[in-house]
């Protein structure tokens, strides 16, 4: 492929497929979240704090739970997303949930083209950076799209993660920390349910902790804090053991699972 374009419609098309076998997953939950039940994790949870009266922009939403949770706590939210299917079922919720967030969908970089108004709020969450090839736009569209004095949160699986090749059984790290190349994978399942049928293309980038500090410094935030912890919220990677706190982590916890970065306008 020579156009980052034909790697996001690989990618769009595999989300578009995920929609549906993951709104049936036991992952996420969808029967408990549609009683009351909410999808975040104490990470964002302590992080955003009293989000109610607040406008907020969550990037990269799929199918917008998050944001309705954050809705019902009383944001107005608005959710971006690069599969149709995502952005239907999270419309759909919405409706079903009577809220009323807003939906886009769109590649997350090309959101100021769809979205003018400024938030109080833009959030960001779990296996999300590693589909962007460059992180410079994308810090330019939080920063365009903060109110002065707004805050940018995200919670990542930290980049060591994204070293190793999961698509074997025989679990090896392969991928470079810097690695500039775009990696391809193809595998059967998804993370929230390995035995389904669906083969999943995918094409992702990494990028380290400098890099993702050193964009969002030069789009002009300020960082706060970021933090590395040992528990991931998610028992989708192998062979991880259950905490007294219910979170995940690895056996010998050699290198962090998850990052969180505050940052503000």
């Amino acid at each position: 492929m020579r156009d980052n374009q034909d790697y996001f419609n690989v990618n769009a098309s595999t989300w578009n497929k995920k929609v549906a076998i993951h709104a049936k997953s036991e992952m996420y939950n969808m029967e408990e979240f549609k009683l009351g039940k909410s999808s975040l994790n104490r990470y964002e949870l302590d992080a955003l704090g009293d989000v109610n009266n607040k406008s907020l922009l969550h990037l990269q939403c799929h199918f917008g739970q998050d944001t309705l949770s954050l809705a019902r706590m009383g944001a107005n939210c608005t959710g971006v997303d690069i599969s149709e299917k995502g952005i239907e079922l999270a419309q759909n919720l919405n409706k079903s949930l009577q809220q009323d967030a807003k939906f886009v969908c769109c590649n997350v970089l090309d959101t100021s083209k769809y979205i003018d108004k400024t938030f109080d709020i833009v959030y960001t969450s779990y296996g999300v950076i590693g589909w962007l090839p460059n992180l410079k736009p994308w810090a330019k569209m939080i920063a365009e799209r903060l109110k002065p004095g707004g805050v940018f949160y995200m919670v990542e699986f930290h980049p060591i993660v994204w070293m190793f090749d999961y698509t074997s059984d025989d679990i090896n790290m392969r991928y470079g920390y810097h690695q500039n190349e775009v990696i391809h994978e193809e595998y059967k399942g998804t993370y929230a349910d390995e035995t389904s049928e669906i083969i999943s293309k995918e094409y992702t980038w990494n990028h380290g902790l400098g890099e993702v500090v050193t964009a969002l410094i030069e789009a002009g935030l300020t960082i706060e804090y970021l933090h590395e912890h040992n528990e991931s919220p998610y028992d989708v990677l192998p062979d991880l053991q259950a905490t007294s706190t219910g979170h995940y982590t690895t056996k010998h916890q050699l290198y962090p699972l998850i990052f969180e970065l505050k940052a503000y306008k």
